[in-house]
């Protein structure tokens, strides 16, 4: 069957949410599409969806209701037909899709590692005791609070713009974003360092753009395909699966890194009390097509090393 592609009159629609690096990956994926199949960027058309989480600025995901903020809207539209397909921030995305979605294709994954900004400081040992430090990721809360207790956290809500405003203003001497988004934002030569993933193991999915479709839709799955990235699809499936048992959500602290290698897939995996003030840290190896089953794995062996209460928040 010959594949029907995209036109300028009947353009494919790319749903996404609206600030500059949300774009900047919508962009990304038209652009890879483009190429691989040889077509103009008028048989495109980005559409900007407004989400809960944008609108949210006042109070923490972990109060406001969790990583399907940033994402439900944008599902809404691809279920109902007023898109063709989703780019979403792998990070962001809850382990489960709604039923007739799936996410399957990933583009080749940027720098995981976690940017340290300010202008006190070279890194997270040099700040001075007592420093103010703005982040609205409780996994970076937490991993920042058990290495440095004696550091001020504050709530760090907006996109990348908004928090380097809060920075410039002073609400904090300094804050974390992925180098992934500073990447793709030209904007790296903000970062005063980046942050080993030995120092502090990023969040599931960082880094990695992912693209959501309707499970029955074949013609996106086709025109999707020669842009999917297989060793970033392993790696985010062990992350995932990890993730998936675990619970994880934006109210509860957890980091993992998956690494491939000589045919194996390396992963690693952090939980931490909401407060900061334990850390459990495991990693282990598998073939790649084992992937999925280490993640599982990895999770139940932290879920087992936790006490009882683990995750509760002592608000």
């Amino acid at each position: 069957m010959t594949q029907t592609l995209p036109t300028p009159a009947q353009p494919l629609r790319i749903g996404t949410r609206g600030s500059p690096l949300a774009l900047a990956q919508a962009h990304e994926t038209r652009d890879r599409l483009m190429a691989a199949h040889g077509l103009p960027d008028a048989a495109f058309q980005i559409v900007v969806i407004k989400v809960t989480g944008d609108r949210i600025q006042d109070r923490s995901l972990r109060e406001a209701g969790g990583k399907g903020l940033f994402t439900r809207e944008i599902e809404d539209a691809l279920l109902d037909g007023s898109i063709d397909l989703a780019v979403h921030s792998t990070k962001d995305m809850p382990t489960l899709q709604p039923d007739g979605l799936v996410l399957d294709c990933f583009l080749p994954r940027e720098d995981v590692r976690d940017a340290f900004l300010s202008d006190l400081a070279e890194g997270l040992a040099d700040l001075p005791p007592g420093a103010v430090v703005g982040s609205s990721s409780l996994r970076r809360r937490a991993q920042l609070i058990h290495r440095r207790p004696d550091l001020q956290v504050v709530e760090f809500r907006g996109n990348v713009q908004t928090r380097l405003q809060k920075l410039r203003d002073g609400v904090a001497v300094a804050t974390f974003l992925a180098m992934a988004g500073l990447n793709r934002l030209g904007l790296a030569h903000l970062a005063r360092s980046a942050i080993a993933p030995d120092d502090m193991l990023p969040a599931v999915g960082q880094g990695a753009i992912g693209i959501e479709r309707r499970a029955a839709d074949g013609r996106v799955a086709a025109l999707l395909a020669p842009i999917h990235h297989a060793e970033t699809g392993q790696r985010l499936a062990a992350e995932r699966a990890m993730l998936r048992v675990l619970d994880g959500s934006c109210q509860t602290p957890i980091a993992g890194l998956a690494t491939v290698a000589d045919g194996r897939i390396t992963l690693r995996g952090e939980i931490l009390r909401p407060d900061g003030s334990e850390a459990i840290l495991h990693g282990a190896s598998a073939s790649l097509a084992d992937a999925v089953a280490l993640g599982e794995d990895l999770a139940r062996h932290l879920l087992a090393a936790a006490p009882a209460g683990f995750f509760d928040w002592k608000d």
